[in-house]
């Protein structure tokens, strides 16, 4: 479905731009959205100010799509998400000051579209080489 393939290609234009409104047009007003954290949305503005709150932590923070499934309405997508720690990220805990360290992490997103939106997106990546790589728990030893 053609649909669905271009509508996740603008939303990770709008995500490398850093684009709110962009983003905020690409959410459905009822999404159902998960992220790690227990993090959940039931509405465009707090799925938006979730990719916002990454993107003002690492201002140049940047989404590549390494592999792409798509079926019907759904798109699967493997991505690697890489930029510079500058600002706090707002977490369930309270914020984690800047570490100004460069990370890249993989991840992947499986994404509803329908009506040219947004309807669904589960999004999966690995909390502990994040907090590894920004230096707030220790590297993992080596087998």
């Amino acid at each position: 479905m053609p649909e669905s393939k271009d509508t996740t290609a603008r939303f990770v234009a709008a995500f490398n731009a850093h684009d709110e409104k962009a983003l905020h047009e690409l959410h459905s007003d009822d999404i159902k959205f998960n992220a790690p954290g227990g993090f959940k949305a039931t509405n465009a503005k707090d799925a938006t100010a979730y990719a916002m709150t990454w993107l003002k932590a690492f201002p140049d923070g940047k989404m590549t799509v390494r592999t792409e499934l798509t079926s019907g309405p759904w798109v699967v997508q493997e991505v690697a998400m890489e930029g510079t720690h500058t600002a706090p990220l707002e977490g369930p805990n309270g914020p984690i000051p800047a570490t100004y360290k460069k990370v890249k992490g993989y991840g992947v997103q499986i994404l509803k579209v329908e009506n040219g939106k947004i309807a669904e997106a589960r999004i999966y990546f690995d909390q502990l080489d994040q907090m590894s790589q920004l230096g707030l728990i220790p590297a993992p030893a080596a087998l």
